[in-house]
């Protein structure tokens, strides 16, 4: 068994184990801990819990120490110069012509190096721009770009159903959504309805998936031929979350419909997948389109190299 702690450096981000060694460590606490990128300050979200080694998938780096009362009023110091380096950026950006935007400023919490993270859609070749830079604030620059998941996890806002963006507010990390989620939803396949703020599939259909998939695997699919207690029938549309199925029925030249619970109703023969309207189908290129840059940048989440 391993002793761990879960540290996450920023409000909504990724929760990180790390090993906190023999210190006393609470939920709470703010601690310096050893990375890829060099000694960061963060906050510990999970007390201290021992799990079976194999369960951790990478060697774990060491919480170094407790964050001093020192460490606090620097970071905070140097999270109010922030506001600043980004319009000086921003300035800069324009004076050299570059075809990128500035999104958010992150100064370490030691000042040691300021972290620029923008958005492109190309390749930017900003070494001028670096040099500008460090001869400014004579620290070490860095310039990250990111994708627009990221852009707008760090902006924030609101979505559709008038709540705080999932990713703003208790997503940990980007996961792969993908357009058979949306169809096995019984979502339109229609991109205004299924895009985010950050213009790519919404996260929800991600973590409302499984539900979704315990809940398909017991109920009939549309086209099912069915028996009810007012004889056999197709299924015409199926209400997934409640568990309940719109039955058609032929009464001679003309048709009825009628709900019923699926546990009322017995299944004789089984439908195909959900068929795609016309106007779906031309939908699909685009969503394909966004699935595709929406799993690129979920390999680029800048959460994945602490």
């Amino acid at each position: 068994m391993k002793k761990i702690v879960g540290v996450r450096f920023k409000k909504t981000g990724k929760i990180y184990f790390f090993d906190p060694g023999e210190l006393e460590i609470d939920k709470g606490d703010k601690v310096i801990v050893e990375t890829v990128m060099g000694e960061e300050f963060g906050e510990v979200v999970t007390n201290k819990r021992e799990l079976p080694e194999e369960k951790i998938a990478n060697p774990l780096k060491k919480v170094i120490r407790i964050a001093t009362q020192q460490d606090i009023k620097n970071m905070e110091m140097y999270k109010s110069k922030e506001p600043e380096a980004f319009k000086i950026c921003e300035e800069k950006i324009k004076k050299h012509n570059l075809d990128m935007h500035l999104t958010d400023v992150e100064y370490k919490f030691d000042g040691s190096k300021i972290l620029f993270y923008f958005t492109a859609d190309g390749r930017i070749d900003f070494r001028e721009l670096v040099k500008e830079l460090a001869s400014i604030f004579k620290t070490r620059i860095e310039l990250r770009q990111i994708g627009v998941r990221d852009e707008v996890r760090r902006i924030g806002g609101n979505g559709v159903c008038g709540r705080e963006l999932c990713c703003c507010s208790f997503l940990g990390n980007f996961e792969t959504v993908s357009i058979k989620m949306a169809k096995e939803q019984n979502i339109s396949l229609n991109p205004s309805k299924i895009s985010g703020n950050c213009g790519r599939l919404m996260c929800c259909l991600k973590y409302e998936q499984e539900a979704y998939e315990q809940k398909l695997e017991r109920l009939p699919k549309i086209g099912a031929i069915v028996k009810t207690a007012d004889g056999e029938g197709v299924v015409d549309n199926v209400e997934i979350l409640k568990e309940q199925l719109k039955v058609k029925f032929k009464d001679g030249d003309e048709y009825f419909y009628k709900k019923y619970d699926a546990k009322d109703v017995k299944l004789i023969k089984n439908g195909s997948s959900n068929k795609v309207s016309p106007e779906e189908a031309e939908n699909l290129k685009e969503l394909r389109e966004l699935e595709k840059l929406e799993k690129m940048d979920t390999k680029n989440s800048i959460d994945d190299d602490i």
